[in-house]
């Protein structure tokens, strides 16, 4: 499959959570990591969050984001 085939693939599901790009090629990387239409795209590794980044989806994928002052804001009533 060619690149354009993969990330229209990806990209045609409801969901958009995060998507995982595993190649060597530096452009492909840049290319499909631009291409994806997801909250987060991790190149070569699984584990892309933590505490101080924004997390969260896109399309059908949760309501919001959480994580960093987008969750403290999503999380808080005052």
């Amino acid at each position: 499959d060619s690149e354009d085939e993969v990330v229209a693939r990806a990209n045609a599901t409801e969901y958009g959570l995060v998507a995982y790009v595993v190649t060597e090629n530096g452009g492909r990387q840049l290319r499909m990591g631009r291409a994806l239409d997801y909250g987060m795209v991790a190149i070569n590794r699984v584990k892309i969050t933590g505490a101080p980044v924004p997390f969260g989806g896109v399309k059908q994928s949760g309501i919001g984001r959480e994580g960093s002052r987008h969750g403290l804001e999503a999380f808080t009533d005052l």
